[in-house]
This record gives structure tokens, sequence and C-alpha cells, in this order.
């Protein structure tokens, strides 16, 4: 990923210059049960609330309030557990993106803080030489870096060439009695194609895109569209401080692509995968910790409400913590550890068989944490509690 200047878009500072300040006058949140120390948080904005950006303030400091689709999003700092902090409303003249997304080519460049953090890959990305035109695709994201810019994921591994950072798709399937594997492009029966992502937008506290992709069963001609999924991915500010990190979401809808189901049997993977980096690559050079303090030796096949994927990189730690959302579907979803490589899934099949139907449509959502050094439990855990219990907040 080379480095690049963060362009302010023309249509942000228009938000900012043009935002409805007078919609509300003060914020109230409330931490609950739970300190919070960088907690992401969110208040259902009045009606006729314009998109831009507010400032929050009180006694214990000011912090951006950004506006988008009628909801607010800033960060909650050093709220202890019990406590409330009421916010007055001011306008905001400072334009200082703290998320900037911006569309190159094909894919989309998220940078926190002007550091460089992941791409999403829109469109169909070169291929390695000696790789079939087949495992050619687009549609997920890498790479993944670290504050200091360690990548912790790879794409295209020599040894699992349809592994891409992270990405989400179906393996073991029934569609109108045949068994299109989506997963496994290589057999030819299934592929996963991107139809685009849209909507980009840049802000202090949160940036963003939709996605758009589709499952298709090529075991038949012509080929049939069996899944349209879209991704919803937003990355925040957070994690500015003496551990830096990065952190952002992906949240998942699939429906039908017609009126035929998609049945999805017991199997042990499939869902949403990752790829640990090239350096993990060897058996033993990786370390896997969930949630319930297990690892590769006894966590595959368990439900987690997290799991970390790490290792020496580059000849320094680093990871990737990857947070199931509570009301994902099968939560906590198990996990499949790979026991020789550095590869992880989110698995809901893999403790028993359901099915997407035109009536039951599939929502999942992930939240990953990107960070330099081993995994911090003590960390992880309160962003778990953050995502799981975030604060709440009322406008008025």
């Amino acid at each position: 990923m080379a480095n690049r200047i963060p362009v302010l878009s023309a249509l942000f500072v228009l938000i900012i210059a043009n935002a409805g300040f007078g919609a509300i006058s003060q914020v109230t949140v409330t931490a609950g049960d739970h300190d919070r120390t960088q907690a992401i948080a969110t208040v259902a904005m009045p009606g006729g609330t314009a998109d831009g950006v507010m400032l929050l303030h009180s006694d214990d400091g000011d912090t951006p309030l950004q506006i988008r689709n009628s909801t607010g999003y800033f960060i909650v700092s050093n709220l202890k557990a019990g406590k409330i902090r009421v916010y007055q409303v001011k306008p905001s003249s400072d334009a200082k993106v703290g998320v900037d997304v911006q569309r190159e080519k094909g894919a989309a460049h998220f940078r926190i803080d002007g550091k460089e953090a992941f791409d999403y890959q829109g469109e169909k990305t070169p291929l390695p030489a000696g790789f079939a035109q087949v495992y050619q695709r687009g549609g997920y994201i890498h790479p993944i870096l670290t504050p200091t810019g360690i990548q912790v994921d790879d794409d295209y591994p020599y040894n699992h060439k349809h592994h891409h950072g992270i990405w989400s798709v179906w393996t073991k399937t029934e569609f109108e009695g045949r068994h299109p594997d989506f997963w496994n492009v290589g057999d030819k029966t299934g592929t996963q194609e991107s139809l685009g992502f849209k909507d980009l937008f840049s802000g202090p506290v949160v940036g963003g895109l939709h996605a758009e992709h589709q499952m298709i069963d090529v075991s038949i001609k012509p080929p049939k569209p069996a899944i349209n999924e879209q991704w919803d991915i937003l990355a925040y500010r957070a994690g500015a401080g003496d551990k830096p990190y990065f952190l952002f979401d992906i949240i998942i809808h699939q429906q039908c692509a017609s009126d035929s189901p998609l049945k999805l049997p017991q199997y042990l993977y499939g869902g949403l995968g990752f790829r640990g980096a090239p350096d993990l690559n060897h058996e033993g050079k990786y370390t896997f910790l969930t949630s319930e303090g297990l690892g590769v030796t006894n966590g595959n096949g368990t439900r987690a409400r997290w799991c970390f994927t790490g290792g020496i990189i580059n000849g320094k730690p680093a990871g990737i913590t990857i947070f199931c959302g509570p009301d994902s579907f099968r939560a906590p979803q198990p996990v499949r550890l790979n026991p020789k490589e550095p590869f992880f899934c989110y698995a809901p099949p893999a403790i028993g068989e359901f099915s997407i139907t035109p009536k039951e449509p599939y929502f999942a959502r992930y939240r990953f944490l990107v960070a330099d050094g081993n995994p911090d439990k003590e960390l992880i855990e309160q962003i778990w509690t953050d995502y799981a219990t975030p604060p709440t907040a009322s406008a008025k």
C-alpha cells in the first residue's frame, strides 16, 4: 500500500458548513455498568437533523459529533461505570478528518489519523504468476495494517489460492438440487462476484462505504445467482493513546437472489474468513487465542465471542482480533482454527445445518481490532464490552 496524502472532499467541507446546528442543544451519555475509555457511541438524531459535524462540550473536554443518516457518532472517553455526562452541543468549524476514505481505481483506501489502515478491493485484483484465472476475485479487504504499518493478512497464498484477507462466502451448500461451493472456487461449481461499492464518506469520528457482492452457481449454464450480499464497512477514530490500534466493523446482510433457498448443511467452515500474514504461513508460527482462553490445539469448533490471530511478523509481534456481534446469527458463532496454517473462520454451519430463504435472510456483524504487540486481553475485553453493551445516549 503506497503512501498517499489524505484528501478532504469538497462535499465533506460543504456538509460541515451547512449542518443543521440548531436541531439539538444537548446530548446525554450514560456509561452503564462499565468504565468507558474510548467507547464508540451512537445517538438517534431528531428528524430533520442535517448530516455534518457538531461539537460536544462538557467539563471533561470537547469531542466531535459526526452525524450521518440521522445517527450521531462520537467517542466517549474516561467515563466511569454508573456515571452520566451531559454535553452541550455547539457548531464546529473543525474540518479535521479522523477517518479518510478515498476511491482509487477499483479500491477504497481507509486511513485513520493519516495512517494507512486497510483497503477494500472492489474490483478483481491482479493474480500472482502461475495462478489460474478462476482464482481472480474482488470483494474483500486487503491489505490490513497495524498503526506502525505491519501487514497482518495475506492475499492469494500459494497453499490456499482462494484465501483473501477478510472475505465472506459459503462452502458446502445445496441450491436447487445442485451443490455449488462458493469458497473453493478452483472446483468451478461456485464463485462470488463484486457488484461495486458506493456511498463513501469520511469524517472526524467514522468513515465507511457500502459494497455489494453476489454468490453465483456456475455449475449450470447459464450461471445462476444464489445469494445477494451487502457489506457496510465502518472504520472509527478510536485507539488514540498510549496503545494505538485500528478499529473497524463489517455488517453483513444476505438475501436469496431468487425464489430458491440456499441450504447450508453442517460443515466445519464457511462464513467469515481471515488469512494471516505470509510470515505466519508455517505450522507453529502463529497464535490463536479465543475469548474462552483456547487455541489451536483445543479451540477448533468451539464458540467464541472473539478470537485473536497473529504472531511475529517482520520480526515484531502483531495481529488482529475479530469480534462476533452478539446479535449475529448463532452468536457466539463457532470458530475454525486451522491447525497448519494461519486461517481463521467464524463458521455458523459448524454446529448444524440451516437455510437462507426468501423469508429468512442472513445477518451477521463483526468488529476488527488491529494492533501491534501481543494480544492485550484487558484491551480486547474492554472493546468487546463496548461492542456488546455500548454506552447509551440521547439527544434533545
